[in-house]
């Protein structure tokens, strides 16, 4: 079980070295770091398999968001810039991490009132689900997020340079075409505001792709922002996808998630007698063995249908996405 708390996830050095993956079985994923910062090329919420089983490509990079309650105004994101500026520092407001199943699942402070973030992917789908639910508060709680997206292959790096995109409003949010016969990839959020953009973040750091002595700077294409308002115990879906109709009701899909799951642990007991007995497999043989690394974090190489590694993104794990 992992279930971290300010030790770990309110350390920004802590945090930047612990990573989450989930995937869709499709050879999709979404990773990132607990922190919340981009150290990788291989970050992103929506890292989609349009042409399995190959190719990967970047099409949601982040969102960056900001939490307003009883007067103050917070950010939840944390990003990390070419000349080593961290800001927002959104890793500060992280009171716990953990996994539910194979979703990682964040809650910020913000004053008295707690925001819980969760991500998850829809199963057989090129579709991320990032869930915010205002777990306690004394009234509203407002939440603003930028959606940065991009269009490359997974291997690769951004810069923006005259770089135009296709931003159309669409119901409920809004479709970006990259370029002409790109996929189009929807962002959708029912019950908030959406609002078009198109502004450049430039040169993002990924602080691992330059200790690798690779091209360390990208750009992310800010398309799109959406405004809500939580009443306590209230939560907004947002909705990534490249695909034609996703669904957009967020408890409807957290349940698919958690059947798929559940369908997919008892096909692996059924096929390991010897695991019956077990409450949480450790390293299915269909697997490369796991093992702990050298600085003392899970690494194991996961399965396609139910991706969600917690530790260091090693090259099989990507490729096993």
């Amino acid at each position: 079980m992992i279930d971290w708390g300010r030790e770990v996830a309110g350390d920004l050095a802590t945090a930047e070295r612990r990573e989450w993956l989930c995937a869709n079985g499709l050879g999709g994923f979404a990773s990132g770091t607990v922190a919340g910062t981009l150290t990788r090329r291989y970050h992103g919420l929506l890292v989609a398999a349009l042409t399995p089983p190959l190719g990967r490509t970047l099409l949601v990079a982040d969102v960056d968001e900001t939490v307003e309650y009883d007067g103050l105004t917070r950010p939840l994101a944390t990003h990390r810039w070419a000349g080593g500026v961290v800001d927002p520092p959104g890793w500060q407001a992280i009171e716990r991490f953990t996994l539910d199943g194979t979703s990682p699942v964040w809650t910020y402070a913000v004053a008295d009132a707690l925001v819980e973030k969760r991500v998850w992917m829809e199963p057989g789908a090129n579709t991320t689900h990032v869930r915010y639910r205002a777990l306690r508060a004394r009234g509203p709680v407002g939440l603003e997020l930028k959606v940065l997206v991009n269009h490359r292959d997974y291997h690769g790096s951004t810069h923006g340079d005259a770089w135009q995109m296709d931003v159309a409003a669409v119901r409920h949010g809004v479709r970006v075409v990259a370029f002409p016969g790109a996929r189009p990839l929807l962002l959708l959020a029912e019950g908030a505001e959406a609002r078009i953009a198109h502004t450049w973040y430039r040169r993002f750091d990924r602080a691992a792709e330059r200790a690798r002595g690779l091209d360390a700077e990208e750009d992310h294409l800010h398309a799109a922002t959406f405004r809500a308002a939580l009443p306590p115990g209230g939560t907004l879906t947002l909705v990534l996808s490249a695909e034609g109709d996703p669904a957009l009701d967020g408890e409807a899909a957290l349940r698919r998630r958690a059947r798929h799951e559940a369908d997919v642990l008892a096909a692996w007991r059924r096929a390991q007698p010897a695991a019956r007995s077990c409450s949480t497999p450790a390293a299915p043989r269909s697997t490369a063995p796991a093992r702990w690394n050298t600085s003392g974090r899970w690494a194991a190489r996961p399965s396609p249908s139910s991706i969600c590694c917690m530790g260091t993104l090693t090259s099989r794990s990507r490729s096993a996405a």
